[in-house]
């Protein structure tokens, strides 16, 4: 299933939402410092049922798939949106992951570089949409040469790190 929008965005700034505007909030934070969990990822023939169980055990929202040979990232899984389709009966729970999942679209896209060492207030940035306007709920956290998934940081992680750190 292809998504209309998904979550990575292109590397240019556009309208200047400047990270400035979050540099105290985040006081030179980056994303190695929220922690963010291990990617848990699956393939895209696992079965809908088996990713949502994988999901819940250690309360993920999203999970990105990956080809089962390559370990290329084909793109991700929303729990909530797969929710949705299965009570809408536009998938079902023994269908694949592939007829559920958003897949990244290449070709002629440039995508953020995401990586442990990017500061919070670029993060903050992409969940606004700067330079794209389209706000994002979630992003793949890669290595610096996008060889490997190393994590998935939510919006709801930014919120936690925010309430956690002294003002």
């Amino acid at each position: 299933m292809s998504h209309p929008n998904p979550p990575p965005t292109a590397d240019q700034e556009g309208p200047q939402q400047s990270t400035s505007q979050w540099a105290n909030k985040f006081r030179g934070a980056n994303i190695e410092d929220l922690d963010p969990p291990p990617a848990l990822s699956v393939h895209p023939q696992t079965p809908i049922h088996q990713a949502l169980l994988t999901a819940f055990e250690r309360d993920y929202t999203h999970l990105t798939v990956l080809h089962p040979e390559t370990k290329s990232l084909l793109g991700y899984i929303s729990v909530p949106s797969i929710k949705s389709q299965l009570s809408s009966k536009a998938i079902s729970e023994t269908d694949p992951v592939e007829k559920a999942m958003v897949s990244f679209k290449r070709k002629g896209r440039t995508y953020k570089l995401i990586t442990m060492e990017t500061p919070l207030e670029e993060l903050q940035a992409f969940f606004e949409g700067a330079g794209t306007g389209r706000k994002e709920e979630f992003a793949v956290v890669t290595d610096p040469a996008r060889r490997f998934v190393l994590g998935v940081a939510t919006r709801g992680d930014l919120e936690e790190f925010v309430k956690r750190r002294p003002a």
